[in-house]
C-alpha cells in the first residue's frame, strides 16, 4: 500500500469567492484567475486554443469529511448520499476538479469563469476539456434544472 502522495502546486487561484459561503450566494460564473508559477509558464503552449480547460485543484480550507452528505443542490428528496456521489469539498483527500471557461492567457495568468474554485487554492495540474462521446449516461440522484 501506497503510504503518501505529494503533488506541488504549479500556481494559485485569484478569485472574488473567498470562502464557500460567498460561492453559494453568487448564482452567475465570475471572472477569475489562475496564476500559474513562472517554472511552469512554457507548459501553457497550444493551450489557448481551447475553449475551456478541467482545473484540479486542492480544497485548501477542506479540514474534515463525511463518508454520508446532503447534496444542497439539485437534490429535491434531500436526499444523503456517499461523498463519492457527489462533488463536496470535504473529501478524504480534498481533490477538485472544475470545468471552467478558457477566457485568455497572458504570460503566466489564464483568466478564466469561475463557479467554485476558493482564492487561494493550490492548483494541482490543468488540462485541456476535450468532450467525448458517452452512451447511456444515468444520472443517479442528481436532478437537472
Amino acid at each position: 500500500m501506497i503510504d503518501n502522495i505529494v503533488f506541488r502546486p504549479i500556481g494559485m487561484v485569484k478569485s472574488v469567492f473567498k470562502n464557500s459561503q460567498v460561492i453559494k450566494s453568487v448564482k452567475i460564473d465570475t471572472k477569475a484567475a489562475i496564476v500559474l508559477f513562472d517554472e511552469y509558464v512554457f507548459g501553457l503552449e497550444g493551450l489557448d486554443g481551447f475553449s475551456h480547460i478541467i482545473v484540479v485543484f486542492n480544497f485548501h480550507l477542506s479540514k474534515d469529511f463525511k463518508l454520508i452528505v446532503k447534496p444542497p443542490r439539485h437534490n429535491p428528496k434531500g436526499q444523503s448520499v456517499g461523498v463519492f456521489a457527489t462533488h463536496s469539498p470535504f473529501r478524504p483527500n480534498a481533490i477538485g476538479i472544475s470545468i471552467v471557461e478558457l477566457l485568455g492567457i497572458e504570460k503566466n495568468r489564464l483568466f478564466i469563469k469561475n463557479k467554485d474554485i476558493l482564492d487561494g487554492s493550490p492548483v494541482i495540474d490543468i488540462k485541456p476539456y476535450i468532450p467525448e462521446k458517452i452512451d447511456n449516461v444515468r444520472l443517479g440522484w442528481f436532478i437537472s434544472l
